[in-house]
């Protein structure tokens, strides 16, 4: 009987996690501020069992943003990155701001809550895909080649970032951001005339 209990404590245990992650996932994504108190209400759980799973409200935002990180990782996947680099480029910073644009002010909340080093870690895998399309790019003399990759990684991120703030704050139309990141970032890699 104590193993059928155990079980039972355990499943209920993954179901207030996931309805704690699924409730934050959806706030955040409206409102980067979005209190423990409030998620906790819309997951149909107390302060205390929330706590009882996420340490703190980092922590929970910390694994929303790792989940968002990872279903972006996952749809951006299958993307045919062949090609012209600056095609594939603007074809990846597109694909990059529709999920971006999605989970909304999620990045908001990850950028004002996770430090640098722990932001930087959740954007491994996608940068990873980034990484070696500069790289082509890179050799193909299609994107300069005189700074550092992780930079370039470092301002792609930074512009997708800035425009997911911007909407929230509405200051740029949702419709404007994927040509300003695309014209951005395109402008920001260009090879010098000349190389």
């Amino acid at each position: 009987m104590a193993a059928v209990t155990t079980q039972a404590k355990r499943a209920d245990a993954r179901r207030n996690i996931e309805a704690i992650v699924d409730a934050a996932t959806a706030l955040l994504a409206v409102n980067p501020d979005a209190s423990v108190q409030d998620i906790a209400k819309a997951a149909g759980v107390g302060r205390v069992t929330l706590y009882g799973h996420f340490d703190s409200r980092t922590a929970l935002i910390t694994e929303v943003a790792t989940r968002a990180i990872a279903q972006t990782e996952e749809s951006l996947r299958d993307l045919d990155l062949s090609g012209d680099p600056r095609e594939a480029m603007a074809q990846l910073l597109d694909a990059t701001w529709q999920l971006t644009h999605r989970f909304g002010a999620i990045v908001v909340a990850a950028g004002q809550a996770l430090p640098p080093d722990e932001l930087r870690r959740a954007h491994e895998g996608p940068a990873k895909r980034v990484r070696a399309l500069l790289r082509r790019g890179r050799q193909e003399q299609k994107f300069r080649a005189d700074m550092p990759v992780e930079w370039q990684i470092t301002t792609i991120q930074a512009v997708l970032h800035a425009a997911s703030g911007a909407v929230h704050r509405g200051e740029i139309a949702a419709a404007d951001a994927p040509r300003l990141v695309t014209g951005t970032v395109l402008g920001a890699l260009a090879a010098p005339a000349g190389s």
